[in-house]
């Protein structure tokens, strides 16, 4: 049949209409945000840009000079160079607007000295063009539940992710979340000063001894108390994050002798795990699990932490799923924190004043606009 026919598609028609659909996807696209965001946890930086798949990152161990009492100032000039460098060697577009989010370390850091924060703030947005925004546990926690269903989709099959980094811990879920600056180093560390009396980390926690461990657990609960508060009751967990993943589960799994990896992890399990190696030497654990000593240090407080959880949740059965979760979807989508951004002076000084609690007031009731920035 021919296509020219009494009924057929005039062409001049077909190709006017395949012109406005091109310039109406065109339109769209322009419509839709250029961004640039900055993943600032507690030991780097990853950097995104909407619409690309690349997440290049550095290394900036933020935590040790926080935690000795020196603030940030030492990791400034490499945190600007990550800022200006990461998108620059990545390829992306220069003329995105750009916020970083400040997590963990850097609520400490506000916990600190909200002042001395604010003021290294505004010094980093000067040299780096990057403002960079202190973003609250609660609202990081809604940035790591929706990241988490669009990676594991249907195997997400629990109402709240439970994800340990190094500065802090949080239970995620849709509508109810907990946090704390209790990751799963700083939690190393009060076991450390509350055990061997010094903040070394690493510190030689093994051998424990039984009352030493009671004190450790005592310890964990008494920090973890909030949690039934902030949670509904019967709410259950994933754990997607690598002390989990790669040092509990599979040492779990090695006592047990089970061949494949762990899907779900009970209390029962763990403490029969943690009480084997808690009495014996790092070295013997070390070999016993085929690992490095320095990785394996940190496995009796991490086991001691999720123990804690499962109890404070009142979780039988924890699920194991790890994914390389970051915070980059949340913040991008984030029109907060590119507001807060946009009218920054208003933000630091409301950080000098509110702490933390900065991000949660309304960038509209600022009485200025931003000062312009170099």
């Amino acid at each position: 049949m021919s296509g020219f026919g009494p009924h057929a598609p005039n062409p001049l028609h077909c190709l006017l209409f395949g012109l406005g659909l091109a310039l109406f996807a065109n339109l769209a696209s322009a419509a839709e945000p250029c961004r640039i965001a900055f993943d600032m946890g507690s030991s780097g930086i990853r950097a995104g840009q909407s619409g690309q798949p690349a997440e290049p990152s550095t290394d900036i161990d933020y935590l040790t000079p926080l935690t000795a009492g020196r603030g940030l100032g030492e990791t400034l000039p490499a945190t600007a160079a990550a800022l200006r460098e990461l998108p620059e060697r990545n390829g992306f577009d220069p003329a995105c607007r750009r916020v970083g989010g400040g997590f963990s370390a850097w609520r400490l850091a506000a916990q600190q000295d909200r002042a001395a924060l604010a003021s290294a703030l505004d010094g980093l947005q000067r040299d780096a063009g990057t403002a960079v925004i202190v973003i609250p546990q609660r609202q990081e926690g809604a940035y790591g539940y929706r990241g988490a269903q669009s990676l594991l989709g249907e195997r997400l099959q629990t109402s709240h992710i439970l994800d340990i980094g190094g500065g802090s811990l949080q239970i995620a879920g849709e509508r109810s979340s907990f946090g704390a600056l209790f990751g799963q180093k700083l939690w190393h560390r009060k076991l450390c000063l509350a055990l061997r009396g010094n903040g070394d980390m690493p510190c030689a926690l093994q051998p424990m001894q039984p009352d030493e461990l009671a004190t450790a657990r005592a310890l964990v609960h008494r920090e973890l108390a909030g949690v039934a508060r902030a949670l509904p009751q019967g709410a259950t967990m994933t754990a997607i994050s690598r002390p989990v993943t790669r040092g509990v589960a599979p040492a779990v799994a090695r006592y047990f002798e089970r061949t494949q990896g762990l899907e779900t992890l009970s209390p029962t399990m763990l403490r029969a795990t943690l009480e084997q190696h808690a009495g014996r030497s790092l070295a013997d654990t070390a070999d016993r699990l085929g690992t490095a000593p320095r990785h394996a240090a940190y496995l009796i407080s991490d086991m001691i932490l999720v123990e804690g959880l499962l109890e404070a949740t009142g979780n039988q059965d924890l699920r194991i799923a790890e994914i390389d979760l970051t915070n980059l979807p949340g913040l991008l989508a984030d029109d907060r924190a590119y507001r807060w951004a946009a009218t920054y002076d208003c933000y630091l000084e409301r950080l000098r004043r509110q702490g933390t609690a900065a991000y949660d007031s309304d960038p509209r009731t600022c009485r200025t606009p931003a000062k312009p920035r170099p």
